[in-house]
């Protein structure tokens, strides 16, 4: 009897050993996944829902993940979170692709469990998100199932067998779990991705998730120590983490092990560590955009310093090198110009200032011109940026209000 009694309770512990081992896995895979940046509305309760997402179709309002019976997915069974996760498809009917199901197609069957396991022993609280405020069509959820059939390809994870095991979770990581082709892909006229342009970079919420292809991190300086350095702390020589991406690093990124770190490098800067030797030309930018160099004098070089080599990261990172001013694109370093960056907090050790905004004291055309001496200066793509493009940026900003307040 005390052997049956000794067989049971070894039996009960091993069970219960194995489902905090899910939930903690299950933990970290929503924090590599960043379920909290969606699924928390500003100053609200932890995956709760409620946050806004302004689409081309109108509001849609993320979702309730804690497991409320009532308001959350207490009611989900494995089958129906797999379903959602998968399919795109919910209890209550089709989802909105602003629910990354077509990337998280790709999580494996253990990780899925896994996920399922944390979000069900989360404390469930009642909350009902706002309703979504979009236009017809786009309001029937039916027509979702439309969408799906044209623009969602679950074609299988591409694995390359010449890669390096590190390679090849990091492809898992940026593919599937952190889902970056989310944000870093340019969508159609449905909001569909542009496979075609995977990861070539998106304006999105006033900022250009810029390109993440190898060659156009290598174009931009970023190398493996620069990486992981923005990865983990949210800021670097290269540049400093903004919009969105200051909100991955913080939720998801920084608490990433060094190993899946790294992974995520490799698979980004493919396995290589090459990067060109890109130099700027500062006498020819002082030569061609005089009055560039004179608003820099007068705007910028009081934290960046008049040669570009910034001061303190917590200050002002160096323009001398800068990824933003290297990016095949100066959309950032016109909107930075317009609309500021915000002070930002990772933690209590790791803080940064705040830039103010010059949308109301620099025309067009003299933003033109200090981008054009930065970019010429310190290593920019070829290209001169026109009046007319930052006139165009600007109405964007405008429109969406982003130049009314910093963020």
């Amino acid at each position: 009897m005390k052997r049956v009694i000794l067989t049971f309770l070894l039996l009960l512990v091993g069970n219960v050993v194995a489902a905090q081992s899910a939930v903690e896995k299950g933990r970290y895979l929503a924090t590599a996944g960043d379920c909290v940046a969606c699924h928390t509305a500003e100053n609200g309760r932890p995956m709760i829902g409620g946050r806004p997402f302004q689409t081309p179709f109108g509001v849609l309002f993320s979702t309730n993940i804690t497991p409320d019976k009532k308001t959350g997915i207490g009611h989900y069974a494995l089958e129906d979170f797999t379903a959602s996760m998968r399919r795109g498809v919910g209890t209550h009917g089709n989802l909105y692709p602003a629910m990354p199901y077509t990337s998280f197609y790709l999580i494996n069957d253990e990780d899925l469990a896994s996920l399922y396991a944390y979000f069900m022993q989360l404390p469930p609280v009642e909350f009902a998100t706002p309703k979504n405020k979009l236009i017809f069509p786009a309001n029937l959820r039916f027509g979702l199932t439309f969408w799906n059939w044209i623009f969602f390809d679950e074609a299988s994870l591409v694995e390359q067998s010449d890669k390096s095991p590190e390679w090849q979770r990091g492809n898992y990581l940026v593919n599937a779990l952190g889902h970056c082709g989310e944000c870093h892909t340019p969508r159609n006229f449905a909001f569909a991705m542009k496979e075609e342009h995977k990861f070539a970079g998106n304006v999105l919420e006033g900022w250009d998730a810029v390109d993440i292809r190898p060659q156009a991190l290598r174009r931009q300086g970023w190398d493996r120590a620069q990486l992981r350095e923005l990865f983990k702390t949210g800021a670097s020589e290269r540049g400093t983490a903004v919009g969105e991406m200051y909100s991955v690093v913080k939720h998801s990124l920084s608490h990433l092990s060094d190993d899946d770190i790294n992974a995520m490098i490799s698979y980004l800067l493919d396995d290589t560590e090459d990067e060109p030797g890109i130099s700027g030309k500062p006498e020819l930018a002082t030569e061609r955009f005089s009055e560039g160099r004179a608003d820099f004098v007068a705007y910028c070089a009081g934290c960046h310093g008049r040669e570009g080599r910034g001061l303190a990261l917590a200050v002002a990172p160096p323009m001398n090198r800068n990824a933003g001013i290297r990016a095949e694109k100066p959309y950032n370093s016109i909107a930075a110009i317009l609309r500021g960056l915000p002070a930002q907090r990772m933690s209590r050790t790791n803080a940064r200032a705040g830039m103010p905004g010059f949308h109301g004291e620099l025309s067009d055309t003299r933003i033109a011109s200090l981008v054009n001496f930065m970019r010429t200066a310190w290593g920019g793509a070829p290209g001169e940026v026109t009046p007319e493009e930052v006139a165009e940026i600007r109405k964007q900003l405008q429109d969406h209000g982003y130049l009314e307040a910093q963020e």
